[in-house]
């Protein structure tokens, strides 16, 4: 695998970053990670095809761009992947078109679900779609036999609207699903948070899917304002600096949940993903070293599993609640991760509004919210790409 790293000028020229770009010939895949406000921009997507007149072109909004170490706002990041041997096959599809998030997740797994698939990478619209909906829908075809991971779209800290899109100009209510064909692909994940739990625990009383109306019969609403003390004026932004953890019933592991919206009128709450009713819920605060300790360690988690040498590409999908958080220190944990890798693997990925990957306690895909998700990828009798 040559995996090759750009970014794009205001102007619309794409430039190689030095010492990350090697001889390339046919890419089959163009990964394109961009601010909304850039990727809305007229020709961008013709630029992206004249430079790649052949490749599939995955395109997502983001809160923040990953390229090498350095960590961007307002800019287009762009990778250009060659493979040897491995065979790649793209799909796309509207939410409109669907029922549910649900069915639009198993509308694309049957679509991509081919003989010899190794991976699936996933994009998603991050405001419209339930992000554990649709990645039940893939466990429905899949029930956790293929590796999938990726993220949902951002729009920074404002949640107003996303952008996916697959070889045309991105949009809203999309959700891009890119498979990987072949034996010769090693793939890695993990994804870790390195939040603080605090308070009593809770029980959610009343939902609906993502929603949230009750915590112990009380307006769950009310009681984010309450704890959010100063910070309530900025909802739905600052309850990034506080997400729910989450113990859904059967299970004994928690997962993070991220406030997408708030609705004054209904006095209800939207999470990234499901909030289910019987579930228990405890507040959680930041820890910034245990934030960047996480990132470590879920590069090492990928890095320890099936992956024979160095990664050919690894990609960063981080959660928008961790960016601003960390703040000036965000590029630490991006630089943690490069450490384990002995800065000689490829980096590009985005700040998102949900992370996807590899579940321990259910053996299955799930969504993630607040963490640190590496992918790494490593094709066999392959050149990887020139490095520093």
């Amino acid at each position: 695998m040559i995996a090759n790293l750009y970014y794009m000028g205001v102007n619309g020229a794409i430039v190689s970053v030095p010492g990350r770009t090697s001889a390339e010939n046919a890419p089959q895949l163009v990964l394109v990670f961009g601010a909304k406000s850039r990727l809305n921009a007229p020709d961008v997507f013709t630029h992206l095809r004249h430079r790649w007149p052949d490749a599939d072109i995955a395109i997502c909004s983001t809160a923040g761009e990953i390229l090498g170490t350095e960590v961007h706002d307002n800019n287009i990041v762009i990778c250009a992947i060659e493979l040897e041997k491995t065979q790649i096959r793209s799909a796309a599809i509207s939410l409109e078109q669907c029922t549910n998030s649900f069915e639009a997740g198993a509308n694309l797994a049957h679509q991509l679900n081919q003989p010899d698939l190794a991976y699936i990478l996933v994009l998603s619209d991050g405001e419209k779609v339930n992000g554990s909906e649709l990645i039940n829908g893939f466990n429905h075809v899949f029930d956790g036999k293929i590796p999938i991971t990726g993220g949902l779209a951002g729009d920074g800290s404002r949640f107003e609207s996303t952008l996916v899109g697959l070889n045309q100009t991105p949009m809203p209510g999309q959700i891009v699903g890119v498979g990987f064909y072949g034996n010769s692909l090693h793939i890695g994940h993990g994804s870790l948070g390195g939040w603080d739990v605090f308070g009593i625990e809770r029980t959610i009383t009343k939902s609906n899917g993502n929603v949230l109306y009750e915590i112990d019969d009380t307006n769950a609403l009310a009681i984010y304002k309450t704890y959010l003390g100063k910070y309530a004026e900025e909802l739905p932004g600052s309850a990034l600096l506080f997400p729910l953890s989450i113990t859904l019933p059967g299970n004994d592991q928690p997962v993070v949940r991220t406030i997408l919206s708030i609705d004054n009128e209904q006095q209800c709450l939207t999470f990234a993903g499901d909030v289910p009713e019987g579930a228990k819920a405890r507040f959680m605060k930041a820890n910034f070293d245990k934030l960047i300790d996480a990132a470590a360690q879920a590069a090492e988690i990928s890095f320890q599993q099936p992956m024979a040498k160095q990664p050919d590409l690894a990609l960063l999908i981080s959660c928008v609640g961790r960016k601003i958080i960390l703040n000036q220190r965000v590029e630490e944990e991006v630089e943690a991760v490069a450490e384990v890798f002995d800065h000689n693997t490829p980096f590009i990925g985005f700040y998102s509004y949900g992370e996807i990957c590899h579940q321990e306690f259910s053996g299955k895909c799930g969504l993630h919210n607040q963490t640190m998700t590496v992918t790494t990828l490593y094709e066999s009798s392959s050149v990887a790409a020139t490095q520093n």
